[in-house]
């Protein structure tokens, strides 16, 4: 398996990918690129990338902080993660950059590229999507799905007049960090924008459900293996079949 460190840059700040494919084929592949939960790019997301590459996929696990910043604590991931939660507009180049950046490597074909995001990164890509980037789909997992968090309100972009990709949410039913309203709100924000959308609700599930290292109920930071499993296999589905 070819494993790169990736350069690439968003205006004055230099961003860290990683890339990850399988070289022994010559043809042009569909790449996936993947944006990090709140504590920045680790070895969950290479590791999610490694696994993208062994279903024959080109992964690029993206930079959304710059500088390849990653925090211990999760004090200090709120602080990465807050000014991007409010400056959407700075969210969504920060995402667009990886997307450009992943479609210069030799092995990636342009023109099947799609995304991967886990809690912020769910977030991330769905704004990928709003923001009309010209993918084939995204998948959410466990995003954040509001414009409220922790006391802070979002300076929300527009919505692109054209939305070009789809879009699957997994979402877990006990999900503390998203409201019954923000679901509502994105259903029919998507809905009127007439983007090809599906939403996964998973029983008995919380937040961070596909993160074998979260064991924390008081907050609701919970792994489960069989809504996480069921999850890859959705959006194992949903690629195969955007990708034909």
């Amino acid at each position: 398996m070819y494993q790169e460190a990736v350069p690439y840059r968003v205006g004055d700040v230099s961003m860290q990918g990683y890339l990850v494919y399988d070289p022994t084929s010559r043809e042009k592949k569909p790449a996936i690129v993947i944006a990090h939960a709140w504590k920045g790019q680790g070895e969950f997301e290479r590791e999610k990338a490694k696994q993208l590459a062994n279903l024959g996929y080109v992964a690029f696990a993206a930079d959304v902080y710059g500088e390849g910043k990653t925090a211990e604590s999760d004090e200090e991931a709120a602080a990465l993660m807050a000014p991007l939660f409010v400056e959407r507009k700075t969210l969504r180049e920060r995402i667009r950059a990886a997307v450009r950046a992943v479609k210069q490597c030799p092995a990636v074909d342009p023109n099947k590229i799609g995304a991967i995001g886990f809690c912020f990164g769910g977030l991330t890509v769905i704004e990928l999507v709003r923001s009309g980037e010209d993918i084939r789909g995204a998948v959410s997992f466990h995003g954040i799905l509001g414009d409220t968090l922790g006391g802070k309100k979002a300076r929300l972009e527009p919505l692109a007049k054209e939305i070009k990709s789809a879009l699957l949410i997994q979402h877990g039913y006990e999900d503390p960090l998203v409201s019954s309203s923000d679901i509502a709100a994105i259903q029919k924000e998507l809905n009127r924008a007439n983007v090809d959308w599906k939403m996964d609700i998973y029983g008995h599930t919380s937040h961070a459900f596909t993160n074998p290292s979260m064991r924390d109920t008081e907050h609701g930071l919970v792994y489960n293996a069989k809504s996480s499993q069921r999850a890859w296999t959705s959006m194992r589905n949903f690629f195969e079949e955007i990708f034909k």
